[in-house]
């Protein structure tokens, strides 16, 4: 093959990838509507392409299966939260770190609130197909229980549980993605929230949650 053939190819191979690429995005962002509306049992391969602006067909030309698919969006989320709940320097104590970390929970809970609910769904119904996904998170979770730890035997913090510290700013965070709508309803706000509400929100969040942990 020469130069020049090479080169006409090149971005017609370019612009197959790029369409891919653009389509496998538009199946995701599909199947976490459809799985989040109606769970992986009442999902289905027409609903996710419809949803998709594809025919069932086209659709099983980017996908295995629905449950493949279902896995898939797992597992994003999955690698996602290792970012959102990651901690940061312990040296910079707890206030500082937890902070940010209910900060960055807040901001997925406002941005990504059904992919979050895709997630409790799957704990509620007792994580058939996340729990042998979450090896990883469990590492990290045991990993940031121990900087808690830390900071308690230090005195930064009060004494607790370091792990039932964890869940606690994972349930006030998560209310604001699995109950959205309620929280809208009940403080007559925008469902979606402006900016200024959201930061309202996180203030408060965060202020109640570090004194709840006695945070120094």
């Amino acid at each position: 093959m020469s130069v020049t053939d090479t080169d006409s190819e090149a971005p017609a191979t370019r612009g197959r990838s790029r369409k891919y690429t653009q389509v496998l995005g538009l199946i995701n962002q599909a199947a976490i509507e459809v799985f989040a509306s109606e769970g992986l049992a009442g999902a289905s391969t027409q609903a996710i392409a419809d949803k998709a602006g594809l025919s069932k067909a086209q659709l099983h030309y980017y996908i295995e299966s629905k449950e493949a698919l279902y896995r898939q969006v797992l597992q994003d989320i999955l690698t996602d939260w290792i970012v959102v709940f990651g901690f940061s320097d312990e040296a910079f104590g707890p206030r500082k770190v937890l902070g940010d970390l209910i900060q960055r929970k807040m901001m997925f809970s406002f941005e990504h609130p059904l992919r979050s609910r895709i997630f409790t769904a799957e704990m509620m119904r007792g994580a058939p197909v996340i729990n042998s996904m979450m090896d990883t998170s469990k590492q990290r979770t045991d990993q940031a229980a121990a900087v808690i730890q830390n900071w308690m035997n230090q005195g930064l913090m009060d004494k607790a549980d370091p792990m039932l510290v964890l869940f606690h700013i994972w349930a006030v965070t998560q209310f604001y993605a699995d109950h959205a709508t309620q929280a809208a309803y009940y403080r007559n706000t925008a469902q979606q929230g402006e900016d200024k509400d959201r930061r309202y929100l996180i203030e408060q969040v965060t202020e109640f949650l570090l004194k709840g942990a006695g945070v120094k």
